[in-house]
């Protein structure tokens, strides 16, 4: 008999795989990382999931895939293996969908990491079991998980506004609120059940996101990342990025000429290849 895997475990499998390329493939990283201009502009999609499988080093991977392995369980066993699934990878696109609204005018904006996924997971299992109690790392006591949502998201509100660090919080918010939207649809009950939970956690999200979305000025504020980042256009950042892949392309048929295509290394092949379509 076959023993059962929990698709949470190929997941993890998955993960594990691909970051670990991409930790030895520097050109594999960035075409399969989270970038602005390339989906905006170059409508590669695909991006949103892909990137997700990415890890910036070790640590970052380890720590989303122990979070995984600590709540997959509640949503696995309440929906279903393909619920799961479901609210897994439609949480990874709301948080990339989030980042990708927010960062719209930054096209050099790249980002990669399981969290927009995986905060889905943590939201939808605290959406579905409001007495979950939730432990943390080095403090001696837990809290309930509606006021580990709340304190979550609020600093995940303040993330996106002061953009101290180098953390996807749009990214993370987007996720985690996509999560327990489709745990509603896919569990209408708990809308009666677990009305208090379901309202500390959606709520300031939706009013943040409505907030930034009629006033997108509100983030313009004066801080590291926006004194280094111009807000370009999407057309303005096409005709640039056009005429770069040209250049490089005219490049690379010119080495071709003079040299043969067997003069072009590996690298020049796959590149040659991706600005040729």
């Amino acid at each position: 008999m076959i023993p059962f895997v929990s698709f949470s475990t190929i997941l993890i499998i998955m993960n594990v795989v691909t970051s670990y390329r991409g930790f030895k493939d520097p050109f594999f990283y960035d075409r399969y990382m989270f970038k602005v201009d390339p989906i905006l502009i170059g409508k590669d999609y695909k991006r949103l999931v892909t990137s997700s499988f990415l890890h910036a080093n070790w640590t970052h991977l380890v720590l989303n895939m122990l979070a995984l392995i600590f709540f997959s369980g509640y949503i696995e066993g309440y929906l279903g293996p393909v619920k799961f699934l479901l609210i897994y990878f439609l949480s990874l696109i709301g948080g990339g969908l989030l980042s990708l609204f927010i960062h719209r005018n930054h096209g050099d904006y790249c980002a990669i990491g399981a969290s927009g996924a995986i905060n889905g997971i943590i939201f939808a299992s605290i959406a579905l079991y409001p007495g979950m109690q939730i432990g943390l790392f080095l403090i001696p006591f837990y809290i309930p998980g509606w006021l580990f949502d709340l304190i979550y998201i609020i600093i995940s509100i303040y993330g996106i506004r002061s953009q101290k660090d180098n953390i996807g919080h749009d990214a993370h918010l987007g996720g985690g609120l996509t999560g327990v939207l489709i745990a509603i649809l896919l569990s209408p009950p708990i809308l009666v059940t677990n009305t208090f939970t379901l309202l500390v956690i959606t709520l300031p999200s939706i009013a943040f996101i409505a907030f930034i979305f009629y006033k997108p000025q509100a983030l313009l504020i004066d801080n590291l990342f926006f004194k280094n980042h111009y807000n370009y256009t999407v057309d303005d950042r096409y005709n640039v990025s056009k005429l770069s892949k040209q250049k490089e392309l005219d490049r690379l048929l010119e080495k071709i000429h003079k040299g043969g295509i067997n003069s072009l290394s590996k690298k020049e092949m796959e590149m040659l290849e991706e600005y040729s379509r």
